[in-house]
């Protein structure tokens, strides 16, 4: 199905081979990556990379942030086409007006800034982008994870707010040009077999490995031509769960088909690599052999072939079972009894967002229940076109009465399914989602509550098959039912009668308009001469997500608000963080103010003379976790932490760049550990890193630290401050970006 040869290799003659027509160096210039990269490369130098971008995407938990510390940095007015969609507090149901109140700061600031405003329940973002702002050639930043426009030939970029922020502040994304892989495909899939099933094999096969982390991926080959446009985009949007860095893919006449059913045909361009290009490692991906998967929670890469799990079903859930035991210590979660006469049974279908709400996977999903009925017991089926103008086609073409006549519940577009903001299970459910991710809580549980659940990733021809079959969780590749035949007509008029259009037209006078929820940031202080921390959490998983960090779901209505938002940080993980870190951000407080806490003097005296150290030493909270940072961009994962006087996180390597870059955005010092170095530390430790400013200053990379441990012994420590580029070092050197661009302004 899926083989990984991580040895160089060339694209000769359209097939994959040892040896090429030049030497590395110079064929990696043959790929679409290098040149799409290298096109809007500002440095000069195409080893180190400053990229300015044709586009930017937000949604309504992210832009208003964006805006909030663009505008405390001097923002005037966009300067690229950039789009506000509405569609993850579209639904909440916390929060009082507080999600109107985001809305129509939205709609203010795309007044104001000559901003692209799309409302509520008109379309998911990355349904939006692929509709309207993509092109074959450009690059779009967005600040959601799954930023991928690869299939049509964009390369979409996934990153914390903040570097949204530097872009509509006419600077860069900077970085050193990225690896790129092989993504060899060959054959076509058998019928039932849909986008998800060959996106979680992929992940599968590359996630726990690393094998494609921060690298590029470039699909090509003979397979290409065999998936239809939204099959394509389907598996692009998910390989954001590989821990890759963008995505591309050759272009040709299904993606000019896009680009025409669009009315946007002037966008599309051949897109394919020279003769002879050179990828850094490679996947071959045998379309004929992909089986129906499912992903089991907690994680896309738990993925099993529909048939493996039925048949281990007992086994493979107890795993989950004790993995649930594992992180939520007080909650009992059952899955083995969904297994009942050899079947394993859901509780729930889901086919939502921009994953599963493609035009294709619900025409064909309604064509296998046709007839059928979902029935009227404890499963349920909720289905979520992912633009309105998908759901238009969808109802001409007769697809949304079939599911309708077969018990399904058509909603809006939304993205709440897939972050734990609609249709959470009962407790102990099992729900059966086309979306792009099954963290822990990703469906909307609270294990602090008693209650637990979770989901499991399937495509949306399965979850089809498993509605027709009462819940019986089925393989679509197990049933037969007529593949529908409808060519996608879009249709834009409702983007015409809803949809601002405001780019090129800011109006500096327009009022931006401030609910009593949205806040500005709170006064951050520069680096100082020395640091202290004091661990507040310490995490051993092997990865931690963003969701753990900061919670979505419930939180979502509070991301206007970062002392509210703060409240929320690590309260699934580690609920004792907040009031950890909190007690530790009052004693740096008091020493701001001049005073002299005896227990900052206490545990100075173990490093030096406490007095003289106090004046110059910042005091705050850390976080260790193993590999922090996997899944969502959203830079709330570190701006929380800095709200609440976080200072550090240490780790022994990044899940992700994206959390890496909101770290140091926030002025979060990214410590990483030599690999084999034992960190036999707990809450409670103090860890001292002296000279710190002057060591990030000279762009020093290794610091000798001390923990005192709370036995009253100290121990050495060495922290690696790794591959910082000149801007991130003054970025962290000011305390945070907001600092930064001020310190700019003033000059």
């Amino acid at each position: 199905m899926i083989t990984l040869h991580k040895d160089g290799i060339y694209l000769v003659d359209g097939a994959p081979a040892d040896t090429g027509l030049t030497s590395p160096e110079q064929a990696r210039k043959k790929t679409i990556a290098y040149r799409i990269l290298s096109s809007h490369n500002t440095s000069g130098d195409d080893a180190r990379l400053k990229i300015k971008f044709d586009a930017m995407v937000s949604h309504d938990i992210t832009y208003v942030g964006i805006i909030q510390t663009a505008r405390a940095s001097g923002l005037e007015e966009f300067p690229l086409p950039y789009a506000m969609t509405n569609c993850h507090n579209s639904l909440c149901a916390v929060g009082g007006t507080i999600n109107e109140d985001d809305h129509v700061f939205g709609l203010s600031a795309a007044k104001k800034y000559g901003g692209i405003y799309v409302p509520a329940n008109q379309s998911v973002i990355h349904s939006y982008a692929r509709e309207e702002l993509a092109a074959c050639g450009n690059m779009i930043l967005g600040s959601d994870s799954h930023t991928r426009y690869g299939a049509l030939g964009t390369m979409g970029v996934g990153e914390g707010g903040p570097e949204l922020v530097k872009q509509l502040l006419k600077n860069t994304w900077d970085l050193n040009m990225p690896e790129v892989v092989l993504v060899y495909l060959t054959g076509a899939p058998k019928k039932g077999i849909g986008p998800h099933d060959v996106a979680l094999a992929l992940v599968k096969a590359t996630f726990a490995s690393g094998f494609v982390k921060n690298k590029v991926l470039e699909f090509v080959g003979p397979g290409v031509k065999n998936l239809p446009i939204d099959f394509r985009n389907g598996v692009d949007v998910m390989t954001t769960e590989t821990t890759c860095l963008s995505s591309i893919w050759e272009t040709d006449e299904v993606t000019k088909g896009h680009y025409d059913a669009h009315g946007r045909s002037e966008c599309y361009h051949e897109m394919k690599p020279e003769n002879g290009a050179y990828y850094d490692c490679m996947i071959h991906i045998d379309l004929d052999k992909v089986e129906s998967m499912i992903a089991l929670p907690f994680h896309p890469s738990n993925a099993y072939t529909i048939h493996e799990f039925v048949a281990n079903a007992k086994e493979i859930l107890a795993g989950v079972e004790e993995e649930a035991r594992q992180k939520f210590k007080n909650v009992s979660y059952s899955l083995t009894d969904k297994v009942k006469d050899g079947k394993v049974y859901a509780d729930q279908g889901v086919i939502a967002g921009c994953a599963g709400g493609l035009f294709d996977n619900i025409d064909e999903a309604a064509a296998i229940l046709k007839d059928h009925s979902t029935g009227n017991g404890y499963f349920s089926l909720n289905v979520y076109p992912t633009s309105v103008p998908v759901s238009l086609e969808l109802t001409r073409v007769g697809a949304t009465a079939e599911l309708l006549r077969a018990g399904a519940v058509i909603k809006p577009s939304f993205c709440g399914p897939c972050f734990g903001a609609g249709d959470v299970p009962a407790n102990n459910g099992l729900s059966l989602r086309h979306t792009t991710r099954n963290f822990p809580n990703r469906e909307g549980s609270k294990p602090g509550d008693g209650q637990i659940c979770g989901v499991a990733l399937m495509d949306a021809r399965s979850i089809a098959a498993t509605a027709a079959n009462g819940g019986v969780i089925t393989a679509a590749t197990d049933i037969d039912y007529e593949v529908p035949v409808h060519p996608y007509h879009f249709d834009k008029t409702v983007y015409e009668n809803r949809l601002y259009y405001g780019y090129g037209k800011a109006d500096k006078d327009a009022e931006l308009i401030l609910g009593p929820n949205i806040t500005d940031w709170p006064k951050m202080e520069p680096l100082a001469e020395n640091l202290l921390v004091r661990l507040a959490a310490v995490i051993r998983d092997p990865v931690t997500t963003t969701d753990e960090l900061i919670p979505s779901g419930e939180t979502s209505s509070y991301r206007s608000n970062p002392l509210r938002l703060s409240e929320f940080a690590l309260s699934r993980r580690v609920p004792e963080y907040v009031g950890r870190s909190k007690a530790i951000h009052a004693l740096d407080l008091k020493r701001r103010q001049g005073e002299e806490p005896q227990e900052l003097l206490d545990v100075l005296s173990h490093f030096g003379d406490a007095s003289a150290l106090l004046k110059k030493t910042q005091y705050g909270s850390c976080v260790f976790a193993n590999r922090p940072g996997d899944g969502s961009a959203r830079e709330q994962a570190a701006s929380c932490q800095k709200v609440l006087g976080g200072f550090a996180n240490i780790c022994y390597e990044f899940a992700t760049k994206r959390y890496r870059s909101n770290c140091i955005n926030w002025g979060i010092l990214p410590f990483t550990l030599a690999e084999g170095t034992e960190f036999p530390y707990e809450d409670g430790d103090y860890i001292f890193v002296p000279d710190i400013r002057e060591g990030i200053k000279q762009g020093r990379e290794e610091f000798s630290a001390k923990v005192l441990k709370s036995d009253g012994t100290t121990q050495s420590l060495t922290l690696y401050v790794k591959g910082l580029t000149p801007d991130e070092k003054t970025i962290i050197l000011e305390g945070c970006l907001i600092n930064y661009y001020a310190s700019q302004n003033r000059k």
